[in-house]
């Protein structure tokens, strides 16, 4: 038999343990180009890659540049979280709570890196890690770590998601 503290974090929605973690999201980032930022169709939805924009929507000089070159991985785990949490903010938009969002189906990574840098997963791992501290098991998801030679804005990670909204 499970024991207290496991059956109520259990029992937490998302927007709670986003709360508990102290997590506040920022504004949605807007467009800049012909692309709309999220999708719904069906019951899916699908988020256009985030990067790791701050609260004022500035992109912070610790999350620009190469992995490998100019930022390691500390850094760059920290860019990806802070992707994620972008990703939040714009599916919070998109259906009014994260308690509408049944699953966390795929993220889709990206990183900037230095022409010998392999550690691409780990980096990752910063969002992946996030989902499932917000959504638990319904967190856990698909995913490609892809490195490559820019981003926008020259930010060391982007990452885009689909869900599945309840």
């Amino acid at each position: 038999m499970p024991d207290a503290a496991q059956s109520t974090s259990s029992a937490q929605t998302a927007e709670a343990r986003l709360k508990a973690k102290g997590i506040t999201l920022p504004r949605p980032a807007a467009p800049v180009a012909n692309y709309l930022p999220f999708v719904i169709s069906g019951n899916q939805l699908v988020i256009s890659g985030q990067l790791p924009f701050d609260a004022d929507r500035k992109l912070p000089p610790e999350f620009t540049g190469k992995l490998g070159h100019d930022i390691f991985n500390e850094a760059g785990q920290a860019a990806a979280r802070q992707c994620a949490i972008n990703i939040l903010a714009q599916a919070r938009e998109a259906v009014g709570s994260l308690n509408r969002i049944a699953r966390c189906i795929r993220l889709g990574g990206f990183v900037n890196v230095a022409p010998d840098y392999s550690n691409i997963p780990a980096i990752i791992n910063g969002a992946s890690d996030l989902m499932v501290a917000v959504f638990g098991e319904k967190g856990k998801h698909a995913r490609a770590a892809v490195g490559v030679a820019n981003l926008p804005m020259n930010a060391a990670v982007e990452i885009d998601a689909m869900f599945e909204i309840a």
